[in-house]
This record gives structure tokens, C-alpha cells and sequence, in this order.
């Protein structure tokens, strides 16, 4: 395993990091899905101790997954193991059976104090706003809480995680206003809208957390035809079969550099995000043993022309499947 700096934090962690959010279970809020169905709690156990052993040292997790299983399992599992780096976010709530957000500074307070006794931590190393909107940024409070837990010792440093397809509004906020320590954002072979953020964020002194590198499973090459999600994966409603024929279709180019490295889809999907010098980790979605397995070994440099031919063809032929996904997201 390789670590990274985190910006400009006294964090190093591993380039490949645990995403927590599938080991919540299949929670639904109503008739929404907001897991990726059953999941069972003692695969779940040995996945983490399987990426502890590989040098996972990077747990990011969120108060909403599971509704708070994830937060536990976590904390439960590893929580009063003092090398891990846990992140954790809030913002993303349920109310009255409906889905929500709350970025009001009461309520980021009391969240970090429920996710604090969750975890089984005094303080938590990495804290982020769950896709909080510009809005939200504007309004101050809950950065004035941040800043408050900070102060307090809760938290050891805090940031955003970046909306999926309009991320630059927040993450120029952050950067204009020289607050908060790093971003967590959405970049993959299939969307690239975070590319110009890279070099800007990493250049400013925040570390980068890229989630959503496999694009839910798109991009491991399992998916060659429809699957049929139970109805509480969120993947029912986001991968249908029309966006996962169109992105087969128009990732035939990319594929045929798998024979040219000898690699996996899975290890060329990493590998392309860990070429980037400014990424400090990725956060792939971990649910068993064995993924620990396929994330963490295998992964390599790809040579720059390969990589402008990555960047090419997202800029161009990836926008009819990014508005597919985003229409059901």
C-alpha cells in the first residue's frame, strides 16, 4: 500500500481507502432506497479487517448510511484502533420519512456528538459537509460550526463533500474564503467535471478524496447487461439498462487499454485516478474480503498520452451517459 499526504494536514493516508456507505445495509427512507441492499454484519467485519491487513488506514463513512449502521458497525469494528483515519459526514437527514438536508449550525453539532458516540471516538479526524450547496455555504452556519468543533477538539479537520455534477461553486467558496482542509469529489472515466478542480484544490493546500471511482460497479466491467437491483439498492433506479448499454458502448476505447497494461477494468478504472498527483486517496466501495483484494492490488501509472485519451473521449462522447445517470440520481 501507498500513502499520501492529506493537503496540507499532518494526515498521510493509503491511496485506496474503505468507502463504508454498502455496509450500512439496504436502509430506505419511505419508498427511497439509500443503500445498496442487505448486507450482512459479520462479511462486513472481516471486509475491514481484510483492508486493515492490506494497509488501509482511511474509513469514510457518513451518518446517513444505514442511518446510522455504518457509524456503529465502524465504531464497533475499529473505532478504538488510534492508526485509523476515520471521515465521517453530516447534513444528509431523514424527516418525517422524507429525505432531507440540514446544514442549520444545531444541527451539525448535535450530528458530529451522535456520530462521535457512534464511532467510539473523542474526536474525529476528517469531518465534511454532505454535499452542502452554495446556499448553504453563504448562510455561515454551519461553517461557524465547524469552526466550533474544531475549536473544541471534536473534529481535527473538516471540508465538503462536493455535489456530483456542478462541484466548482462550493468548491470555489472553500478556496476564496481559505477555509476548511480538503474535498471529497466525483471523478471516474465516465465523469470528469472535476478535472479542472484538481491542480486548483491541490494547489491551495486541500486534500482531494475521489469517490464514486467505479461509477456504482459501471466500471468493473461485471455489468455487461442488466442486473435486477432489489428495491432497496439505490442502483434500481440509477443503473438501468439504457445507461448501462450506453456506457459499455462508449467505453470500448478505454477497455482496449486493459490488453495494453495486462490489467483488470477494476485496476485500469483506479489506476487512471491515482495518476493524478494531486488525488490523496480513493475511497472505493468495500463490502467484502475479497474486494479489499481486487482495490488494492495490481495498480499502476498510465502514460500520459493514454491519459489526454481518457480525458478526450470523456470530454466528448461520456455526455450522453453522464445526463442518463444524472436524471436519475
Amino acid at each position: 500500500m501507498q500513502y499520501r499526504k492529506f493537503g496540507n494536514t499532518d494526515l498521510l493516508i493509503s491511496e485506496i481507502g474503505f468507502g463504508a456507505w454498502a455496509i450500512g445495509g439496504g436502509a430506505m427512507i419511505g419508498n427511497t432506497a439509500i443503500g445498496w441492499g442487505d448486507a450482512d454484519d459479520a462479511v462486513s467485519v472481516k471486509a475491514m479487517h481484510a483492508a486493515l491487513d492490506a494497509g488501509i488506514n482511511f474509513f469514510d463513512t457518513a451518518d446517513i448510511y444505514g442511518l446510522g449502521h455504518s457509524e456503529k458497525l465502524l465504531g464497533k469494528t475499529i473505532g478504538k484502533n488510534k492508526e485509523v483515519i476515520i471521515a465521517t459526514k453530516a447534513g444528509n437527514v431523514s424527516k418525517n420519512n422524507q429525505f432531507t438536508v440540514d446544514y442549520s449550525g444545531e444541527y451539525i453539532l448535535n450530528a458530529c456528538e451522535a456520530s462521535l458516540r457512534r464511532l467510539r471516538r473523542n474526536e474525529i479526524d476528517f469531518y465534511q459537509l454532505h454535499t452542502a450547496r452554495l446556499s448553504h455555504l453563504q448562510n455561515g452556519e454551519c461553517i461557524a460550526a465547524m469552526h466550533q468543533l474544531q475549536k473544541q477538539g471534536k473534529i481535527r479537520y473538516w471540508g465538503i463533500s462536493l455535489n456530483t455534477f456542478d462541484p466548482e461553486p462550493e468548491a470555489e467558496f472553500f478556496i476564496k474564503s481559505k477555509i476548511g482542509n480538503g474535498f471529497q469529489l466525483v471523478l471516474n472515466l465516465l465523469n470528469q467535471k472535476a478535472l479542472p478542480l484538481l491542480k486548483k484544490s491541490a494547489e491551495s493546500g486541500y486534500g482531494i478524496i475521489v469517490r464514486m471511482a467505479l461509477q456504482f460497479g459501471l466500471l468493473t466491467g461485471k455489468f455487461d447487461t442488466y442486473i435486477n437491483f432489489p428495491d432497496n439498492d439505490h442502483r434500481k433506479k440509477r443503473l438501468t439498462k439504457e445507461v448501462i448499454d450506453a456506457s459499455n458502448n462508449v467505453l470500448k476505447p478505454v477497455w482496449a487499454l486493459c490488453e495494453k497494461y495486462h490489467c483488470s477494468k477494476t485496476q485500469l478504472a483506479l489506476s487512471y485516478i491515482l495518476s493524478y498527483k494531486e488525488v490523496s486517496t480513493i475511497i472505493a466501495g468495500i463490502r467484502t474480503a475479497s474486494q479489499v483484494k481486487l482495490n488494492t492490488t495490481g495498480l499502476f501509472k498510465l502514460d500520459e498520452a493514454d491519459m489526454k485519451l481518457i480525458e478526450q473521449l470523456g470530454l466528448n462522447d461520456f455526455v450522453s451517459v453522464l445526463g442518463m445517470i444524472q436524471k436519475q440520481s
